[in-house]
């Protein structure tokens, strides 16, 4: 098992200029981390427009002994015409060929989302077979690279741990699995725990989340608060400080078997660079007494 890093975790300092992305994947490697997760939101350039970029963070990475653990991209596939369907599905390609120059084995993409009051399972049934049909076009280009590619628990709508499954199975590829994001499940208001247990055996990349839980938020102008589904509030933690059961999920997963990449994830208020630090931390101090 490798600890690492996704760069989503250092947007704010990405975004004020106190770090670039090779700034990023040093900063990793000095604190503690054996991997990045190109996660590349909020970034100045897209690796689409900078090949310069691409090569660079090939270089600095095997310079200084970090893994890549994968590349993190959006995609939404419930486009209004057929049209807009087959150019999106063409983007999410030429991502992956980005990927192939990246040597990334891992790729995630999302699949789709609807707004809230559209998520039904009716809905999703309905959706399922053009979603399928365009995880699996992408997963065949993929092959090519010996990438596998994934969707998260994202989005309120392919985010229960069911739906995943039933995503994957739809798709039938080898190459084609689910990031599991320990945290997002909140978002649908199912239990990590249990949510992490149902998706194991489709995961190819982990990332690991907390997140505070409350039923109302605590000031009226408090920012950062994320609604579910069903009515609660979420705001993101330092791993292991919130209120998910992390030492419990992080004892399953190693029970398991799982020997792959977890990649950190914050998004709270705290600062980047000390939340990440003690996230990585705390997975792996925890990883070692499970």
């Amino acid at each position: 098992m490798k600890t690492g890093l996704s760069t989503y975790s250092l947007l704010k300092a990405i975004q004020a200029g106190e770090m670039d992305v090779i700034g990023a994947i040093q900063w990793i490697k000095d604190n503690g981390g054996e991997s990045v997760e190109l996660s590349p939101w909020g970034w100045p350039k897209q690796l689409s427009e900078s090949p310069d970029l691409i090569d660079a963070i090939v270089d600095k990475c095997g310079s200084i002994g970090l893994a890549l653990a994968g590349y993190s991209i959006g995609a939404d596939f419930l486009k209004d015409t057929e049209g807009q369907y087959r150019a999106e599905i063409d983007r999410v390609k030429k991502e992956v060929d980005i990927g192939g120059a990246l040597g990334v084995k891992f790729m995630r993409h999302d699949a789709g989302a609807r707004p809230r009051e559209s998520i039904s399972v009716k809905q999703f049934n309905e959706d399922l077979p053009k979603l399928a049909d365009a995880c699996r076009e992408i997963a065949d280009h993929a092959k090519q690279y010996g990438i596998t590619t994934s969707v998260e628990n994202h989005d309120f709508y392919v985010q229960g741990s069911e739906r995943l499954q039933r995503l994957v199975l739809a798709v039938d590829r080898d190459n084609f699995r689910t990031t599991l994001d320990a945290g997002n499940f909140l978002c649908v208001d199912e239990d990590p725990v249990a949510a992490v247990q149902n998706n194991l055996p489709f995961a190819s990349n982990i990332h690991m989340k907390d997140f505070y839980v409350r039923d109302s938020v605590p000031c009226a102008d408090c920012g950062g608060w994320i609604r579910t589904t069903h009515g609660r509030y979420l705001r993101g933690a330092i791993v292991g400080f919130g209120d998910i059961d992390i030492p419990r999920i992080i004892g399953i997963i190693k029970a398991f078997g799982y020997d792959g990449y977890i990649s950190i994830e914050f998004e709270g208020a705290e600062d980047c660079r000390t939340a990440s630090r003690m996230g990585m931390d705390n997975v792996r101090k925890l990883w070692n007494e499970a």
